[in-house]
């Protein structure tokens, strides 16, 4: 009962706070999820051969505003491709965003139902040690990505099952890209923001006002310069498996700079013919080390427990 009345106590006292992860590069081992997705689709041949056309002309639309754009927010491939993440009219945790195209950020999705055209994520295991810890200390957990919702959502739902087999209970929240559906077939056409650059502090700032968090106190994580909005948003970022550019940009704001695909070898100890790859781990299997690691309250330069 005790127990109970201090992990309340600090639920309360942290209500105000939340942590921020990309996925793809921070939570997850490559390829991405959307790659994944497309492999898949592709193998199934459920993209029609017109699609590559269409992405080719959206491409050339959206070249003035940069490679960015033409990665995150080019979904025509998706045309005519029959949705996988159905759900009723009636729910009212229908996603996270609203039916007339605006996003109401972080909202609690329901179930989904299995699907075998979904990638089934994996994790760095450091990543889910950082999730653990921040569980563990009451915080919200949001994942903020630029990949298609239900993918996202899903990644949310391996993540969950990872802090359950560690005995927390907890409901991530996901801020990603949606796409229309017209016919339970996606037209390809993104609804609102696609979720990258600054469109991702924008959309920790809206969940802010609306749950009343502290964001100096709040934590974000990233592994690209796409992210440094995002982290400059809040009062504790760090920068994770990053790219150059995201270095020099962590360097110059005194972000620590985290290498968990690193820390994931040399933690359990990878012989040496996989220590030049992280070891990727299914969100349907128990985390192999199941010893407990105590993390620091804010981020340290190594990621090490203070």
């Amino acid at each position: 009962m005790k127990g109970r009345m201090e992990r309340k106590e600090v639920k309360e006292k942290c209500g105000g706070v939340a942590a921020f992860f990309d996925l793809d590069g921070t939570l997850l081992a490559p390829p991405s999820l959307e790659r994944s997705f497309f492999r898949i689709l592709r193998y199934r041949r459920a993209i029609p051969a017109r699609n590559y056309l269409l992405w080719l002309r959206e491409a050339l639309r959206l070249m003035p505003h940069g490679i960015s754009a033409i990665l995150q927010a080019n979904k025509m491939y998706l045309r005519g491709v029959q949705i996988f993440d159905q759900r009723s009219e009636g729910d009212g945790q229908v996603s996270s965003w609203q039916k007339d195209g605006h996003q109401a950020e972080g909202r609690v999705s329901a179930p989904l139902r299995p699907n075998p055209r979904l990638p089934v994520p994996v994790f760095f295991a450091q990543a889910i040690e950082r999730v653990t810890w921040h569980g563990k200390q009451g915080h919200e957990i949001v994942l903020v990505s630029g990949t298609l919702e239900p993918l996202a959502r899903g990644a949310a739902r391996a993540m969950e099952t990872e802090l359950a087999e560690r005995g927390i209970t907890v409901t991530i929240r996901v801020i990603a890209t949606l796409l229309e559906v017209m016919d339970g077939r996606w037209t390809g056409r993104v609804l609102g923001e696609a979720m990258f650059g600054e469109a991702k502090a924008r959309a920790a700032k809206r969940m802010a006002k609306e749950m009343r968090l502290d964001l100096g106190q709040c934590y974000a994580y990233g592994d690209g310069l796409n992210d440094r909005w995002l982290m400059a948003a809040v009062g504790r970022s760090a920068a994770v498996n990053s790219s150059k550019d995201l270095a020099g940009v962590a360097r110059t704001r005194g972000w620590p700079v985290l290498d968990w695909q690193e820390k994931e070898s040399l933690a359990h100890g990878e012989t040496a013919e996989r220590k030049e790859r992280p070891r990727r781990i299914a969100w349907r299997r128990a985390f192999c080390a199941r010893s407990a690691m105590k993390l620091p309250n804010g981020i340290s330069e190594t990621g090490e427990p203070q």
